[in-house]
């Protein structure tokens, strides 16, 4: 299988999902269902072929883990319609793995069979895709957020009271600028919001346990304070002061969503943001399949595979002496 081929895959896959998020807002549950499911095994079936013909998990570069996003955004989708019946869910996952399809078809990679030493622990796939769903899941509570904040905003909410108002008279007009009257989000659709971000969080920390092992067999040691493993902290950090903002027994819901806006602002810098920064060009061990090394491939795979060279002779000259 090769990147020629991805189009049919991907055209089929989006279509179904199109039925799927159509099938929803009509009211027709099996049919959704059905079109997404067989639109996430189609989707899947690329992804696998990809994966044997590359003889190595499709996961180094950018444009690799964007297939597994927009093969998760659609199944957590699927989820949360299937839990809470949200009929717009599968309309934005769909959207959504719309664009991260189109922009694999518009940029194009090339895909190497060969990994360097660092990417070919038993971790680096684990660590990925755990990582990879928890971020659709999160992405997931961010579109709950945005809708929320849309339709619960006070702005909005005197627009549609304030024309109202003006058919019943400038009497009750007055009466509502005078009540500062707020449209509040419902604790039913808080709860959803958050039970997404207690799966995606639980999601993220094993990703990040998974990716503490890989970096110990790879670089010797389970944290470095790397630019992209400070932003991962710092993002773990925002979704967790969500929680417990939540937790407290006095909070606002329109500060609590707003904190999840920030939260994923943090993923998106901490996922691709931090390939353009200059604190990681040069120094992070993490920006190698993104499109911007921080030196040429060759030196880093120098680099890693004198990790565990180092290793052996250390363990050789402490077994001699």
């Amino acid at each position: 299988m090769s990147w020629e081929q991805f189009v049919y895959f991907a055209v089929s896959a989006l279509v179904l999902w199109a039925i799927g998020a159509f099938s929803a807002w009509k009211g027709k549950a099996m049919t959704a269902y059905f079109s997404t499911f067989a639109g996430l095994v189609v989707f899947l079936c690329f992804i696998v072929s990809m994966w044997i013909s590359l003889e190595r998990p499709p996961l180094r570069t950018m444009g690799e883990t964007r297939l597994w996003y927009a093969f998760f955004l659609p199944l957590a989708g699927l989820m949360v319609y299937s839990r809470w019946k949200y009929c717009w869910i599968l309309a934005f996952s769909t959207i959504l793995a719309t664009v991260f399809v189109g922009i694999n078809l518009l940029k194009p990679e090339i895909h190497s069979k060969t990994l360097m030493p660092a990417l070919q622990s038993p971790w680096f796939a684990p660590h990925v895709i755990v990582y990879m769903f928890a971020y659709a899941l999160l992405g997931a509570a961010f579109l709950m957020s945005i809708y929320l904040l849309f339709t619960t905003s006070p702005w909005l909410g005197r627009i549609s009271e304030g024309k109202t108002a003006r058919r019943q008279g400038k009497a009750a007009e007055a009466a509502l600028a005078e009540s500062g009257k707020q449209p509040s989000v419902s604790e039913t659709s808080m709860s959803h919001v958050d039970n997404l971000v207690y799966v995606g969080l639980a999601f993220m920390t094993v990703g990040m346990l998974f990716g503490a092992l890989w970096a110990k067999e790879a670089w010797g040691h389970y944290w470095s304070w790397d630019p992209k493993e400070t932003w991962a902290a710092v993002t773990w950090l925002a979704y967790l002061t969500y929680i417990h903002y939540r937790l407290q027994p006095r909070h606002r819901q329109q500060t609590a969503l707003w904190l999840l806006v920030i939260a994923f602002v943090l993923l998106q810098m901490c996922w691709w943001g931090i390939n353009y920064l200059p604190s990681a060009q040069g120094s992070s061990i993490h920006t190698y399949g993104g499109g911007c090394p921080p030196f040429p491939s060759s030196d880093l795979q120098k680099l890693s595979a004198s990790v565990p060279f180092r290793l052996h002779n250390g363990h050789r000259r402490r077994t001699n002496s």
